[in-house]
């Protein structure tokens, strides 16, 4: 099947991906409770959702709040054709993510120098490195690699991020093998404008079927940015129940774009997102109720 049939397929479709108990949980000060996180990712599980990015196999040391990621896995009551995800930064939190029984995780980089060392320690190209062993073991061990390239169009440190830095590391990760390439503007600095200049530079490497955009709303304008990224192609956006989450090396980012945001903006404009808004809307209420109580 060529890309514009696949393309032509995914038209009246947006996929959104659940991030929200991992990206939007993994920052709160108070420790959540496993059964907490369990019924949220079973909440999420019975909107319709075909993808749920559940926990991180990290070392608690550094993000402690999803140190009981392998129990709430153990926990969560799996539906059937619903892809339960990880995020993975090595080989260990890739071990840990298949005595899971994972089949797909997440690895993350970015495209500024500063960014990635201050939220992986190491430079891009040695974030390179490594993802080589991580990407090679999970595909021949059946698993499907997803990659965020963080700071696409705008860096804490740094300020505006060069369109053609993201392009290339895109296609690095597409080459070694990442069916899905994640454009995450990780401040919420980015505009329709950039987003899309962004999106170009990729787009000449990398086939817009396997790309997904990741914006944060920190701005106001993830919708916008959403917007425009549908008219340039792609079909499949993360967002965050609740607008739970942000980024703890990005000063500003408190918020990825709201699940329920996104699914009524989907369908406003005559997309099916599969999902169903009244569940989800019960979904949001009860993450929000998570967060309103670490804050009290």
């Amino acid at each position: 099947m060529s890309d514009q049939e696949n393309l032509a397929d995914r038209d009246n479709q947006i996929q959104i991906v659940e991030v929200g108990p991992r990206d939007g949980l993994q920052n709160e000060p108070r420790q959540i409770a496993t059964a907490d996180k369990v019924k949220l990712v079973d909440m999420l599980s019975d909107c319709g959702f075909t993808r749920i990015e559940v926990t991180s196999f990290v070392s608690p040391r550094w993000v402690p709040q999803m140190a009981d990621g392998a129990q709430v896995l153990a926990q969560i009551a799996r539906k059937p054709g619903v892809i339960y995800t990880a995020l993975t930064p090595n080989l260990i939190g890739l071990q840990g993510a298949q005595e899971a029984g994972l089949r797909e995780v997440a690895i993350f980089g970015a495209a500024s120098q500063t960014f990635s060392q201050k939220n992986i320690n190491c430079t891009i190209e040695e974030s390179l490195q490594r993802f080589v062993p991580l990407i090679k073991t999970a595909l021949e061990k059946g698993v499907a690699v997803r990659a965020y390239i963080s700071c696409v169009t705008d860096c804490p440190y740094e300020g505006a991020v060069d369109p053609q830095a993201v392009a290339r590391l895109a296609e690095k990760l597409f080459e070694l093998g990442c069916y899905q390439i994640v454009m995450g503007e990780t401040i919420g600095a980015g505009t329709p404008e950039t987003i899309l200049a962004m999106l170009d530079a990729v787009k000449q490497h990398v086939p817009v079927q396997a790309l997904a955009g990741h914006y944060h709303d920190t701005n106001g304008r993830a919708l916008d940015n959403i917007a425009a990224s549908v008219e340039a192609g792609l079909r499949c956006f993360d967002a965050a129940v609740g607008g739970l989450g942000g980024c703890p090396y990005a000063p500003g980012a408190k918020g990825n774009v709201a699940s329920e945001a996104v699914a009524a903006f989907a369908h406003h404009r005559g997309f099916d997102t599969g999902l169903d808004e009244t569940k989800l809307a019960a979904a949001a209420r009860f993450a929000k109720s998570l967060r309103e109580e670490t804050q009290a």
